[in-house]
């Protein structure tokens, strides 16, 4: 038994650090698309009928040269305009690593498409235009990423060759930028200095800063640590859906199908359904058709339990040593993404991993402003790409996780229930960079909260 439990974990292991998501960021013109682009194209990851498409696309344009952002900005919108305005997604991969990448907008009103592309990162590319050194925006992004508890954050500063490749103007940059995020609670903060345009840094090293002695951007990204423990998560299996056959081959069959949001499940541990808090075992793993002894995030399961238990979609699974306290009053950070605001003693409806439930606004503490990240204290309500505090009531318990603890099962959304339009994204629990702004600004300017 032991011998199978380290190879699944080793096999699972392998599976998680041979991936990793990361996210591009920054203001307008900073050069996110090119970068993107050159990282395909240099790295051998562009068809040639894209390539072809992106060469006569730049021809009208009147360009000699391919433009590589045009491999990422593919809404006519953003092609007619230069400009990135969605969430762009793009899969490629080297002989190291698998990579998922998300191309977000730089400018401000999109700030809710940076925090829909960062929300599963394990990486965030924050680009800097080497001239212009960091601006408001660039905070901006430092913070969403602190938010959202991205583990790794990469400075790229661009546009190198507009600057001579002067290193007192990376460094400068660089420390400016390390010192502002890492006050944020970011925990891995690596510079760099390229062009994306003239490829110096981002997949080949550059003749032209020989000074720098650091990775380039592909080598950080197919090296950096991913970190998937799974031995020490907390184990947790939303049900999406109960298996009853009644077959004259399984006539007392009955499943838990669902994808394990976190942790691992074995044979035999003792379990906690909950909002009900009633407990059993686990009697049996179903994986694919086959029965296994352990299963672990984000395999899709069913489990089978010694005790005949009332559950249903919604409910969830854990470890009875480690369950979750239920609630009905959930405090949270959220990034507002709706054009209606969101306000004080709204109805809406609250999911939580499979669960839905009905659920009313009570309350709007704060709202970030990310430009000098000063809290203001009862907004009333939340506009698009807004982030602020809420406390909402749920009319049936909730079993949510710290954000801090499970980015999966600590996150939710707020839902319009008229028409399904997602409000809100949320994070239990206090948020990390909300803490550590509200210290600063009671500090500085002396303002209690």
């Amino acid at each position: 038994m032991s011998n199978s439990v380290d190879t699944a974990v080793q096999l699972a292991d392998l599976s998680a650090t041979t991936l990793l998501r990361f996210a591009t960021a920054g203001s307008v013109d900073d050069g996110k698309s090119t970068l993107v682009g050159r990282l395909l194209h240099d790295s051998k990851s562009v068809l040639t009928d894209q390539l072809e498409a992106v060469e006569a696309a730049s021809l009208k344009r009147g360009q000699e040269a391919p433009d590589l952002a045009l491999l990422t900005d593919g809404l006519r919108a953003e092609r007619e305009q230069g400009i990135t305005i969605d969430v762009a997604y793009r899969y490629f991969a080297t002989p190291r690593r698998r990579f998922i990448l998300a191309d977000t907008p730089g400018h401000v009103q999109y700030t809710r498409n940076m925090v829909t592309g960062a929300s599963t990162a394990d990486l965030a590319v924050v680009l800097v235009d080497a001239r212009n050194g960091v601006i408001e925006q660039t905070r901006r992004h430092a913070a969403v990423a602190a938010l959202l508890r991205v583990p790794h954050v990469v400075l790229a500063v661009n546009k190198m060759d507009l600057v001579a490749y002067e290193e007192k103007v990376f460094a400068k940059i660089a420390e400016e930028f390390t010192a502002y995020a890492s006050e944020l609670g970011v925990p891995e903060i690596t510079a760099i200095p390229i062009s994306a345009l003239a490829g110096d840094n981002v997949v080949e090293p550059s003749a032209n800063m020989d000074w720098y002695g650091g990775p380039t951007v592909l080598e950080h990204l197919e090296t950096v640590p991913v970190s998937h423990d799974l031995t020490s998560c907390h184990a947790r299996l939303p049900v999406q859906y109960v298996i009853r056959p009644q077959t004259a081959e399984l006539p007392d069959y009955r499943g838990y199908a669902g994808q394990i949001a976190a942790g691992t499940f074995r044979v035999g541990e003792p379990v906690t359904v909950l909002p009900s808090g009633r407990t059993s075992r686990i009697a049996g793993i179903d994986l694919l058709g086959e029965s296994v002894d352990i299963a672990w995030t984000p395999q899709s399961v069913t489990l089978l339990l010694e005790d005949d238990i009332d559950i249903s979609r919604g409910d969830l699974i854990v470890p009875s040593g480690d369950a979750p306290a239920t609630t009905q009053d959930v405090e949270a950070t959220v990034c507002h993404v709706a054009d209606q605001p969101l306000t004080v003693g709204q109805r809406v409806l609250l999911k939580h991993t499979t669960r839905t439930v009905k659920a009313i606004v009570k309350e709007i503490p704060s709202r970030l402003t990310l430009d000098d990240l000063s809290q203001h204290p009862d907004p009333g309500q939340l506009v698009a790409n807004d982030i602020g505090r809420v406390k909402v009531r749920t009319a049936e318990p909730l079993a949510l996780d710290s954000y801090a603890d499970s980015r999966r099962t600590g996150s939710f959304l707020l839902i319009d229930p008229a028409d399904g339009t997602t409000l809100s994204a949320g994070m239990a629990g206090e948020s990390f960079a909300t803490h550590k702004v509200l210290h600063t600004v009671e500090d500085e300017a002396g303002w209690d909260f």
